[in-house]
C-alpha cells in the first residue's frame, strides 16, 4: 500500500508543504534523489509496523460459547506447529475451567498442566484426595478472571454477555484491557446486527456474523467495528428472533425492553420469511436508559464503611433521517468534589466522560449536550459518584452461639426507597462454614413482598434468600439455625459471610442524575418522535461484613 508524502515528509525531515506519493510511478521533489525517499520511507514502514504490532490486540481465534458449553461461532486466523486453540479439545477444556474455577491458572510453574483440567491442584505434597472437598474448593473461588493462561500456552480472554461467551485465545504479549475491549465491541455489533443477542439468533444468522467478523477482524488484528462504518460492507440481511425472556429471573415490565428496542440497525427478515425495511412502517423512537450500578461495603453494625455509584446514559436511537438532538441533565449538577455551585446542595459527581459523538460547546453554561445519534446501541456519557449518599437497603446482621455446635444467625434488611417503589429480583446470600451438616431458615415477612424464599444449600455450603419483590419502606428478616459438625472455634467464626446482596430497582436512581428533557435540535414540521426514558439501579458489589 502506498503512503502519503505528509507521512513521508516527517520520516526524512522535510516541512508539511511537500505533499508527494512516493512509489512506482508517483511524483518525488527533484532536488532530492529517489533511492533516498525510497529507503527513508521503507524505514518508516518498518518502524510503524513494528509499532502497530506492539500496540494492536493480535488474536489467534476467536469463538462464541453457549451456557452448554457447545461452539456456536469459530473463527481462526493462526495456528502454532499446526495444533492451534481452536481445537474442540481447547475449546472444551477452556469452558470447564471457566465453569469450575479452582483459582488456578494452569501453565504457571509447580501446577498440574494436564489438559483434562480435573482440579488444577499444587502438584506438591498432598493431594486433594477427596472429589467432594475439591468440588467444594472450587466453589469458593468464584467466577474465573477474564485473563489466565491455558496448558496449550495460550492466553485465553472472555467476556460473558446474555449467558454467551465471548472469548479468544492468543500466544503474543497483547494488551488484556485492548482484547476485553475488542470482544465487548464484538458483542455489541453482534446485538446492534441480529436486534437480540442470544444462542439463537446467533445460529440463524451466522451467514451474517461471519461477514461481520471478516470485516471486524483481518488476520486476528481489528479493522473496522463501528456499526454504521460497516453497513456499506455487509450485504447479507439479519433473520428476526422474537427476544428470549430470562426464566431464572423475574422480568418486571417496568425494566425489560420493549420490542421495538430489539429491532436491527439494518432490514431484515422475519421468522415467516417476510422482507423488512427500516424505513417502512418505522416509529420514529428514540430509547434512553440510565443504569447505576451500586457498590456498597457495610460494617456488621450496618454503617457504610464504602460506597460508589458507577453510572452512565445509553441510547438506541430509530429516527429516521438522523436529526441532531440535544439532551439536557440536572442544571444544578457539579462536576468534581472541590467544584463550588451556586445552586446549593445539588447533584455532584466525581468525573464524567462522554461519547466522541457529543458536542459540548453548551455544557458549561447550560448542562445540555447535542449530538448525532450513531447507529446501534451506544452510551452517552459514563459517570462515578463516591462519598455518602442513602442506600437502597441497609443490611443488620447478628450471629450468636447458643451450643458449642450450633449457630442461629440473624439477617434484617430494610428498604430505605419510598413506598412507591420495590427491589426486584432480590437475593441474599450468606456463606456458612465448610463444617456445617444442616440448617434449617425462618422468614419473617412483611405484607407487599412477593415470592420470599429462603433455603440452605448444601452443595455451595451456604443461605440464599430470595425475593421477587421487595417493597419500599418494609423490613424483611430470615433467621437460620446452623449445625456445625464440631465446636465452633473463631477460625470457624471466620468462614461464615461476607453477605452478598444482588437487586435491581426500577423507575428510581440514587444520585438523582435527571433528564430534563430530549428533543431534535432542528424545528421540523411533522415529525413527531417518541421518546423512552427509564431509570434503572442494580447491585454490582452490595456487601456486609459479619
Amino acid at each position: 500500500k502506498s503512503c502519503c508524502g505528509r507521512l513521508r515528509s516527517v520520516a526524512i525531515g522535510l516541512p508539511w508543504r511537500h505533499n508527494f506519493f512516493i512509489g512506482p510511478g508517483r511524483f518525488a521533489p527533484p532536488s532530492i534523489p529517489y533511492p533516498l525517499l525510497s529507503l527513508a520511507a521503507a524505514a518508516f514502514e518498518d518502524h510503524s509496523q513494528i509499532q502497530l504490532r506492539r500496540t494492536l490486540a493480535m488474536i489467534t481465534n476467536f469463538f462464541v460459547l453457549s451456557p452448554r458449553g457447545d461452539t456456536v461461532i469459530a473463527k481462526t486466523y493462526r495456528s502454532k506447529s499446526g495444533v492451534g486453540a481452536h481445537e474442540r479439545s481447547h475449546t472444551e477444556a477452556f469452558f470447564r475451567k471457566v465453569k469450575f474455577w479452582d483459582g488456578v491458572a494452569p501453565g504457571t510453574p509447580g501446577m498440574d498442566t494436564t489438559l483434562g483440567l480435573g482440579s488444577g491442584k499444587m502438584s506438591s505434597g498432598a493431594d486433594v484426595g477427596e472429589g467432594m472437598e475439591s468440588k467444594e474448593s472450587v466453589k469458593r473461588f468464584g467466577d474465573a478472571p477474564p485473563v489466565f493462561v491455558m496448558p496449550d500456552g495460550y492466553s485465553y480472554m472472555h467476556v460473558k454477555r446474555n449467558g454467551l461467551i465471548f472469548g479468544c485465545a492468543t500466544e503474543k504479549n497483547v494488551s488484556p484491557v485492548v482484547v476485553i475491549e475488542l470482544l465487548s465491541k464484538i458483542a455489541k455489533v453482534f446485538k446492534d446486527y441480529c436486534g437480540t443477542l442470544s444462542e439463537e439468533s446467533i445460529r440463524k444468522n451466522f451467514i451474517l456474523l461471519y461477514e461481520l467478523l471478516d470485516e471486524l477482524l483481518d488476520y486476528g488484528y481489528p479493522q473496522v467495528t463501528q456499526t454504521e462504518n460497516l453497513k456499506a460492507f455487509v450485504y447479507n440481511e439479519p433473520i428476526v428472533v422474537a427476544p428470549v425472556a430470562d426464566t431464572g429471573k423475574m422480568i418486571n415490565p417496568k425494566t425489560a425492553s420493549a420490542s421495538a428496542v430489539h429491532k436491527p440497525v439494518i432490514g431484515s427478515v422475519d421468522a415467516d420469511g417476510k422482507k423488512t425495511s427500516l424505513s417502512t412502517n418505522q416509529k420514529n423512537e428514540i430509547f434512553v436508559d440510565i443504569l447505576e450500578r451500586l457498590s456498597v461495603l457495610f460494617s456488621n453494625n450496618g454503617y457504610v464503611l464504602n460506597s460508589t455509584i458507577d453510572g452512565c446514559i445509553q441510547m438506541k436511537s430509530y429516527l429516521a433521517g438522523n436529526p441532531q438532538l440535544r439532551l439536557a441533565l440536572n442544571e444544578d449538577l457539579a462536576v468534581g468534589r472541590n467544584t463550588s455551585t451556586t445552586y446549593g446542595s445539588g447533584v455532584t459527581v466525581d468525573d464524567i466522560n462522554f461519547n466522541d459523538c457529543v458536542n459540548l460547546s453548551e455544557w458549561d453554561h447550560g448542562r445540555t449536550l447535542s449530538f448525532y445519534p450513531p447507529d446501534g446501541e451506544f452510551i452517552v456519557l459514563n459517570y462515578r459518584m463516591t462519598g455518602e449518599f442513602k442506600t437502597p437497603f441497609r443490611i443488620f446482621p447478628s450471629i450468636e452461639e447458643v451450643e458449642p455446635n450450633k449457630l442461629e444467625i440473624a439477617v434484617h434488611v430494610r428498604a430505605e426507597i419510598p413506598d412507591n417503589h420495590f427491589g426486584a429480583n432480590v437475593s441474599i446470600e450468606v456463606p456458612l462454614p465448610q463444617t456445617t451438616t444442616a440448617a434449617t431458615c425462618n422468614v419473617v415477612s412483611t405484607p407487599g413482598a412477593n415470592g420470599v424464599n429462603a433455603e440452605y444449600v448444601s452443595q455451595e455450603k451456604k443461605l440464599l434468600w430470595t425475593l421477587k419483590k421487595f417493597p419500599g419502606c418494609t423490613e424483611q428478616t430470615m433467621r437460620a439455625k446452623v449445625t456445625l459438625s464440631g465446636p465452633c472455634t473463631s477460625q470457624i467464626r471466620r468462614e461464615i459471610g461476607p453477605i452478598n446482596m444482588n437487586f435491581e430497582i426500577p423507575m428510581y436512581n440514587v444520585s438523582s442524575l435527571q433528564v430534563r428533557y430530549l428533543r431534535i435540535a432542528e424545528n421540523m414540521p411533522g415529525y413527531t418522535p417518541y421518546r423512552w426514558v427509564r431509570y434503572v439501579t442494580q447491585s454490582s458489589s452490595y456487601v456486609c461484613r459479619l
